[in-house]
């Protein structure tokens, strides 16, 4: 099997909703990641292979192939493809997944993988509720084979939040401790600069604008989510705009075109778990992954678990006995944002660069998705 190499990750800021992004098409959106990408090397465009990019709720100015769209709005080579990808919260880690297999196998030299998602645009969930229209309430409901094996019960990640908080017995308090550090330490990385060489900006924009200054007192003055929950809003993850690029390439291509990888890709996996709870896949996805490597938790440098929900975190935490300290080290998606279908290809960028930053070798990255699943996607520092 062939080594896939990571030439450069590279991501938009992450804009709030209805801040600075919100007006910005989702293709321009994407284009804008893809120039930034692009503008860093002296590979011809042409040279691709294909473009993946992931998109969840892709109605609308998402629909179409943003991928495709994207590229082309960015002006780029007409005869280069696209394809967009749908894993939910971590469709662009898959995406990055398929162009990492594709490398792998020989069938391709050259691929850009990323993801894009404006939820300012269009809400979140918006592509489940458009059924609505038609009869159908929701995409689980009414399916035979679902509603015997699973009812016709409620499907949602906050109940899952809520779910995971109580059968691990994290309390409201652990949650709102972890909040806290996730808004501290992502504040104190864009004071410090470590998004600085990741970051590409949109316009005059190029400051993420989610992070909150926030206390223990002012999440314990709101309202839980449901009757009876321990989650609250400032325990989930932001409604935000953007996006991100990854370019790989084969040993063929980093010699033929002169290229420098900064790091390896050395694992990429995905397992399922019980969809009701939904967000607990993490848990045995990297028990899989490391089980696959030969690796342990404690051999990676640096973490990056999306923060769907701090419930999420603290029982991954829990489970698979990772040290703090090394996870979401400049705050998570509590924080930054969680621009659905962009979000694996943007804690990319982030996992690349922090690993370089403390001069470590081993990066581990796992997104919780709808449906149950989870990625996995283990990378290798050179240098």
């Amino acid at each position: 099997m062939r080594e896939a190499y990571v030439i450069d990750s590279v991501r938009t800021p992450v804009g709030k909703r209805g801040g600075s992004l919100a007006a910005v098409h989702p293709a321009d959106l994407g284009a804008a990641a893809l120039r930034g990408l692009m503008g860093r090397t002296d590979l011809d465009p042409v040279a691709v292979d294909d473009v993946v990019f992931g998109c969840c709720d892709t109605i609308g100015p998402q629909a179409g192939n943003i991928a495709r769209t994207s590229w082309l709005a960015a002006g780029y080579p007409e005869s280069v493809p696209g394809v967009t990808v749908d894993r939910q919260c971590g469709s662009s880690q898959q995406a990055i997944t398929f162009g990492a297999q594709a490398i792998m196998s020989g069938t391709s030299e050259i691929i850009v993988a990323g993801g894009i998602q404006n939820m300012s645009a269009i809400p979140i969930s918006a592509a489940m509720l458009a059924g609505q229209a038609y009869g159908f309430d929701s995409p689980f409901v009414g399916a035979q084979g679902w509603d015997h094996r699973y009812g016709t019960g409620e499907v949602s990640q906050f109940n899952s939040a809520h779910m995971i908080a109580e059968k691990w017995d994290i309390s409201r308090v652990d949650m709102e401790e972890w909040a806290l550090r996730s808004n501290e330490r992502a504040r104190k990385a864009i004071v410090d600069g470590r998004f600085d060489r990741e970051i590409v900006p949109v316009g005059d924009f190029w400051i993420d604008e989610c992070p909150r200054e926030t206390t223990m007192e002012k999440m314990a003055g709101l309202k839980p989510l449901a009757e009876g929950s321990r989650v609250t809003a400032a325990l989930a993850s932001q409604i935000s705009d953007g996006a991100a690029a990854t370019l790989l390439a084969s040993d063929w291509a980093v010699q033929e075109y002169g290229l420098t990888p900064r790091a390896r890709i050395h694992h990429v996996s995905a397992r399922g778990a019980d969809p009701i709870y939904m967000l607990t896949a993490p848990i045995p996805a990297t028990k899989w992954a490391l089980e696959k490597t030969g690796l342990t938790i404690d051999d990676m440098d640096v973490i990056e678990i999306n923060e769907a929900f701090a419930s999420v975190v603290l029982a991954w935490i829990k489970e698979t006995g990772a040290n703090p300290d090394k996870v979401n080290v400049n705050g998570g998606a509590i924080a930054l944002g969680h621009p659905l279908g962009a979000t694996g290809a943007k804690l990319f960028a982030s996992l690349l660069n922090e690993l370089e930053r403390v001069n470590g070798r081993y990066g581990l990255l796992t997104i919780c998705e709808g449906g149950g699943t989870a990625n996995v996607t283990i990378i290798e520092r050179l240098g």
